[in-house]
């Protein structure tokens, strides 16, 4: 069923059809009515791409997570998932969501450019993007209004480029300031991806605050890793192989990454906070449910992504010029994961 079929039964033109759904007033009630009862009767739906032809919107955005492995099974990643979905219903907008195992694959890739150019979504939001992420720049150099977790504004600014991450600065002086007022002088690290902007910012942030503590940063304690909790285990793992002397807390990159490394000391016989003081970062649905409950730095991605979402919606329906970036503060959380000395 289509446009002119629909014409046909009404008895009317086809542009008299397309003013009814497209709702303009020249139209006079008793046709209205006529061709609204066809339309009905037929469940006939206007064509998506004759639309987005005619410059209508598609009211659908984009969430693509870029993640190697599997999410299923990761409360955060699902939480963040449903958030943007909420938040869109409420504005109207569906989503459509993909996971890019690998942002170099050039068919998986292309795909993704594809839904751009095809303007099957009005914009759209990447989560786990590098520093520097191809796609999304070129997304961008097209037009295209984007939205991205983690990271910054370049210095020649865009106004359809919306960045969102969190103070990693103040979150770690706080996790270092925490442990030394506990007494603690012997602090690690268990670093993050550092392709991401997330990995670099929170280590930077670590250095400045263990400088401002007066405290001495041991090479040997700053761990290699990534976001992931096989990441924290095998980064504590090879760790306590070594026969050197052993730090009194260590911090970790986020929350799974200290669940990781919490499970290699429980291993090894070790105990936290008994043996090791452990802190984490973002405040992941399980920490305080976790034994120990971990003290952690609590960051707002509820919070944060309803406003990238809102802010997205706000630009695909009324362009403007004003450059966006959404930067959240974090908070201490105490639990149990850590003990004075």
């Amino acid at each position: 069923m289509n446009s002119i079929e629909i014409a046909r039964l009404a008895g009317v033109s086809r542009s008299t059809v397309s003013r009814v759904i497209n709702n303009y007033a020249n139209v006079p009630p008793k046709t209205r009515e006529k061709v609204m009862k066809v339309i009905q009767q037929y469940n006939y739906f206007p064509n998506v791409s004759a639309q987005v032809l005619a410059g209508k919107r598609a009211r659908t955005i984009g969430l693509f997570l870029i993640a190697p492995g599997h999410v299923s099974s990761d409360i955060l990643t699902n939480m963040l998932i449903v958030s943007v979905i909420e938040d869109a219903s409420a504005y109207g907008y569906y989503v459509l969501t993909h996971i890019i195992r690998d942002a170099n694959d050039t068919e998986t890739i292309n795909n993704v450019k594809e839904i751009f150019f095809q303007r099957r979504i009005d914009g759209g939001i990447f989560i786990g993007a590098a520093k520097h992420e191809p796609i999304i720049e070129e997304l961008i150099s097209e037009g295209f209004i984007v939205g991205v977790v983690d990271q910054e504004q370049p210095e020649i600014q865009q106004f359809n480029r919306i960045v969102a991450n969190f103070n990693n600065d103040s979150g770690m002086k706080q996790a270092v300031a925490y442990l030394a007022g506990l007494g603690h002088s012997k602090i690690g690290v268990i670093n993050g991806d550092m392709n991401r902007l997330s990995g670099p910012t929170k280590y930077e942030g670590f250095l400045k605050a263990m400088q401002l503590c007066g405290l001495h940063v041991n090479q040997d304690w700053v761990l290699a890793g990534s976001f992931h909790e096989e990441s924290g285990y095998e980064a504590i793992y090879s760790f306590l192989r070594t026969q050197g002397e052993r730090p009194t807390a260590i911090i970790a990159a986020n929350d799974s990454v200290a669940f990781g490394a919490i499970r290699a000391l429980k291993e090894h016989g070790l105990q936290v906070p008994a043996d090791m003081s452990i802190i984490g970062f973002d405040d992941h649905p399980l920490s305080d449910k976790h034994h120990p409950a971990l003290t952690t730095i609590r960051v707002d991605f509820s919070g944060m992504l309803k406003r990238l979402t809102s802010i997205l919606i706000a630009k695909i329906e009324q362009p403007t010029a004003d450059v966006k970036q959404i930067t959240l503060d974090c908070s201490l959380v105490v639990r149990e994961s850590c003990r004075r000395v």
